[in-house]
């Protein structure tokens, strides 16, 4: 087999792949503002990540307990008109995967000191299971603890760190 044969074997394998990867990265049709929005759900099927509750604990069962994979955080104020003296609710759309078919969010942990919020999301896994190897994306719509006043905040949830902040219509401009 010469150089030039195996070019041309690999030109057409490597000219689809470049489309592939291009199609992926032009994004979808969806608009990603939903995310932002608070209380949004996603009903209508748009989004192919699971939501998923707190588990109940099978007290029967023992289990191991991990901090849950967390993909990506979107944090959502509630609108404006919601605004009170104590300032405004906040939830986090938070975004992930569990390993197998047998790992489940277990449970959430939120501390708040000052303008730090720091919130562990745990998952379990039955011991002794035997779980499909299949990774199960998911979401997970977080109320945060208290109202949320005008300024600026830190999130950090499990290993991410997210900024952000309350304002109102007069100190936006």
């Amino acid at each position: 087999m010469t150089a030039g044969s195996v070019t041309a074997m690999i030109r057409p394998a490597l000219v689809l792949f470049t489309l592939t990867a291009l199609a992926a990265c032009g994004g979808s049709d969806r608009a990603t503002a939903p995310d932002d929005t608070f209380g949004h759900r996603f009903e209508d099927g748009s989004d192919t990540r699971e939501t998923l509750a707190l588990a109940p604990r099978d007290t029967t069962q023992e289990y191991f307990s991990y901090p849950a994979v967390v993909d990506t955080l979107h944090v959502r104020p509630a609108p404006l008109g919601r605004m009170t003296d104590d300032g405004l609710p906040v939830e986090v759309l938070v975004k992930g995967a569990l390993p197998d078919g047998c790992s489940e969010l277990s449970g959430v942990e939120q501390e708040r000191a000052g303008n730090l919020v720091t919130v562990m999301l745990t998952m379990r896994r039955p011991k002794g299971a035997f779980c499909t190897q299949v990774v199960r994306p998911y979401r997970f719509y977080l109320p945060l603890d208290g109202r949320y006043r005008p300024g600026a905040y830190t999130l950090k949830l499990n290993d991410r760190t997210r900024p952000f902040e309350i304002t109102t219509r007069e100190s936006e401009s």
